[in-house]
């Protein structure tokens, strides 16, 4: 199966860097964009993607038999994670926060302020877009930060923190930019990933960090 190109973006996802493909844009889950960091030994897939027969044909190819990790980074990117984790039994990872909004969740773990996956994938708890919203950081060889809806498009080529209507306390996501400055390794620019799609590809989906737009 061939997934290298944004040819077929409404079916299969893209490879928008080496080792880091996004996924088409989930409708059911307010435009919420989902990636797959190819990783050892325990590959991630960061939020969930639209559920279909495709999707689990191509995670399956991608996860090669390898056990895999799905990290959630906000409440609204939780789709349909009951029914994708039936498919495929891997493992799911949430800030505490958002741990009750999964009953009955099988292999789910949730951590507080800070966690390291067994792949060395960095999450930091940033609250503010929603009560347990995270941020994942995949430094070299890749060094992509993973914003959930801490950072949102406003343009193709920019990202911004914004305040919407569903945005759960702005006081706490202005900090939560402020710690996750610091919180980055020293002299790091990572590519930003947004949780949030424009385009239902995800072509031109990583932008640079010059790409933050202070609000």
């Amino acid at each position: 199966m061939v997934f290298n190109s944004s040819a077929d973006y409404g079916i299969y996802p893209c490879q928008v860097k080496d080792g880091v493909w996004a996924f088409p844009t989930n409708n059911l889950c307010n435009s919420s964009r989902s990636w797959w960091i190819e990783c050892e030994p325990e590959p991630v897939l960061v939020d969930c993607p639209p559920v279909k027969k495709t999707t689990i044909e191509v995670l399956k190819n991608l996860a090669s038999g390898r056990k895999c990790q799905i990290i959630l980074t906000n409440r609204e990117s939780h789709g349909r994670i009951f029914d994708l984790q039936e498919e495929l039994g891997w493992s799911v990872l949430v800030q505490e926060q958002e741990a009750y909004l999964l009953p009955g969740l099988k292999q789910l773990t949730a951590f507080s302020n800070e966690y390291v996956t067994a792949s060395g994938i960095k999450l930091l708890w940033t609250p503010g877009p929603t009560p347990g919203s995270c941020v994942a950081y995949a430094s070299s060889p890749w060094n992509v930060l993973f914003c959930g809806r801490l950072l949102i498009p406003l343009k193709s080529n920019q990202l911004i923190s914004l305040r919407t209507k569903k945005t759960f306390h702005w006081t706490r996501q202005q900090k939560s930019l402020e710690k996750l400055r610091k919180w980055l390794p020293r002299n790091q620019r990572p590519a930003l990933a947004s949780g949030v799609g424009l385009r239902p590809s995800g072509e031109d989906s990583i932008v640079k960090w010059e790409a933050w737009i202070n609000s």
